[in-house]
C-alpha cells in the first residue's frame, strides 16, 4: 500500500562546529518520503519555488517518490538556516526565510485522496486538518508535531487531535502539551485527547509507544559518530509509516518492529548532511542494520 505524505519541502544551510553545508534538501516531508520509499510507494505533497534545484527533484525520482502532488510556485523556496553545538542535542535557528511556504495551501490530486496510510508530517495543524477534509476514510492517520504548533495554534493543534490514529511528538513537547513531568502520565493524557497510537521522541534515548496493546520502549541505533541530526525524526516516522503500509496484517502486529525500522533509517540520516546519506542507503543495508538493532536488545 502507498503512504500520503504532507509536510515542508526546504532548503537547510546547516552549520557545525566541523562543518558547513548550504542550500541542502531538507524539510519534513523530504526527510520522511526518502524514508518511507525503502519499503514502498510514496505520494509526497509540499511546495517549492522557481529557485529548488533540479538535482532535488532528480533525488526525489530515484526513490520513485511520486510527485503529482508537489506544488511548484513563483518565488523562493522556504529556506532555513541554523547551527548546531558540539552538544547536537542543541542548536539554533539562524535564519527563516519561508518563501511559497507561507501560502502553502496543500491540495491533493484526486490519486492521492484515497491513499489508505496518511502521514502529516509537520506542518501547522491547520493544514494537516485541511489534508484530512480531503481524504476518503484513510486507514491509518499519523500526525508530527512541534513545540511553535503548542505556543501559537494549540486549539487547532487540540481539533485535529481528536481526528487521529496516531501521534508524534518529543518528550519535552509531551510534558509542556500535559504539563507533566513524567511521561507516563502525560501518555494517559494524550490518549484522551483522541489517538490511540501516541509515540514520544527522545533522541538518541529511542522512542516510547503507548498503544492499545500496551508500552513498547525502541532503541536508537547506537552510532559511533554523528554528523548532522536535522531531519532524524522526520525519517523516524517516515520510515515507520513506509513499513507498516508494506506489511501484511494490522497496524497492531506491525508497529513494534515499524518503529525499529524508522529508527534504524534516522540512524543513517544522522552520518551525513541533510539526505546526503540517506540518498546512499539500499533497503539491504536497513535490514542489516535492524539485524544488528535486534541482537543488541535481546536477552
Amino acid at each position: 500500500m502507498s503512504v500520503l505524505i504532507v509536510g515542508s519541502t526546504a532548503l537547510d544551510s546547516i552549520k557545525t562546529p566541523k562543518a558547513e553545508n548550504p542550500r541542502l534538501l531538507g524539510g519534513s516531508a523530504s526527510h520522511a518520503a526518502v524514508a518511507a520509499s525503502f519499503f514502498g510507494p510514496v505520494k509526497m505533497v509540499g511546495v517549492v519555488g522557481e529557485d529548488f534545484p533540479k538535482r532535488y527533484v532528480q533525488l526525489y525520482e530515484r526513490h520513485s517518490i511520486d510527485l503529482e502532488g508537489l506544488q511548484r510556485l513563483q518565488g523562493k523556496t522556504f529556506h532555513w538556516s541554523g547551527e548546531y553545538e558540539l552538544n547536537m542535542n542543541n542548536r539554533r535557528t539562524l535564519l527563516t526565510e519561508l518563501g511559497v511556504f507561507e501560502t502553502f495551501n496543500p491540495q491533493l490530486p484526486a490519486s492521492y485522496t484515497s491513499s489508505p496510510f496518511v502521514l502529516l508530517a509537520n506542518i501547522a495543524p491547520s493544514l494537516q486538518e485541511h489534508v484530512l477534509t480531503q481524504m476518503r476514510k484513510p486507514q491509518f492517520v499519523v500526525a508530527d508535531t512541534m513545540d511553535l504548533w503548542l505556543n501559537i495554534a494549540m486549539a487547532d493543534l487540540l481539533k485535529l487531535l481528536k481526528r487521529l490514529d496516531g501521534f508524534v511528538l518529543n518528550d519535552s513537547e509531551a510534558k509542556q502539551l500535559t504539563s507533566e513531568d513524567d511521561l507516563f502520565p502525560a501518555l494517559k493524557k494524550l490518549h484522551k485527547l483522541g489517538p490511540k497510537y501516541v509515540i514520544i521522541k527522545q533522541g538518541s534515548h529511542g522512542s516510547i509507544l503507548s498503544s492499545p496493546q500496551g508500552l513498547f520502549i525502541c532503541p536508537a541505533y547506537p552510532l559511533k559518530k554523528v554528523v548532522d541530526p536535522t531531519g532524524a525524526g522526520d525519517s523516524f516516522v517516515g520510515g515507520m509509516m513506509g513499513y507498516l503500509a508494506s506489511s501484511k496484517g494490522g497496524v497492531d502486529k506491525n508497529i513494534r518492529r515499524a518503529m525499529v525500522y524508522g529508527s534504524v533509517v534516522a540512524s543513517f540520516c544522522c552520518e551525513g548532511f541533510g539526505l546526503q546519506r540517506t540518498d546512499k542507503v539500499t533497503r539491504a543495508q536497513v535490514d542489516e542494520r535492524v539485524k544488528e538493532l535486534t541482537a543488541l536488545t535481546k536477552f
